[in-house]
């Protein structure tokens, strides 16, 4: 008997509102790693083209949402400066929910309680295909990069600390 299809969550209902083709990639969830290079693992996906949604805040206490590669560190400064902010710290866990409408590890910009700010890692535009969290824990949406850029109305910057464990780019 095959699995019945995904639920649609509100970020997918967004896509196909807007005509935008995607696959939503089902996992599943261990809640003791939620990490991004596990959900990659579980999608078959690499990691740098699975990127996580991250909540932040601003000195003035603006809330933007910052989508980074899921191998990578945000680097706060490169964010603030993108945003033209003073500075940007992460939001505490117990923000994310009442803000987003989504808890951790389901997190996207699409369909989010409130249309935060957001910006995407410049990266996101070196792949035919990324993945992003559909707004639910285990499942995940697979779209071309200029469709979720439009559909999330992302603004690109560079915002990932460099690594230099992987030698000159």
């Amino acid at each position: 008997m095959k699995n019945a299809p995904p639920a649609k969550t509100n970020a997918a209902r967004l896509l196909d509102s807007l005509g935008i083709p995607h696959e939503l990639r089902p996992y599943d969830v261990d809640p003791d790693d939620l990490t991004t290079i596990s959900v990659a693992r579980k999608i078959g996906m690499p990691p740098e083209q699975v990127f996580k949604t991250l909540l932040t805040h601003t000195n003035t206490g603006e809330h933007l949402f910052a989508i980074i590669p899921g191998d990578a560190e945000l680097d706060l400064k490169k964010l603030a400066h993108a945003a033209n902010a003073k500075k940007v710290e992460l939001a505490s866990l117990k923000e994310v929910e009442p803000l987003t409408g989504y808890i951790r590890g389901g997190v996207t910009v699409m369909g989010a309680k409130k249309p935060f700010p957001a910006y995407a890692d410049e990266t996101i535009e070196l792949f035919d295909l990324i993945s992003v969290s559909a707004g639910q824990r285990g499942l995940q949406l697979v779209l071309a990069p200029a469709d979720y850029l439009r559909a999330a109305n992302v603004t690109l910057a560079d915002l990932t600390k460099a690594d230099f464990t992987k030698g000159p780019a």
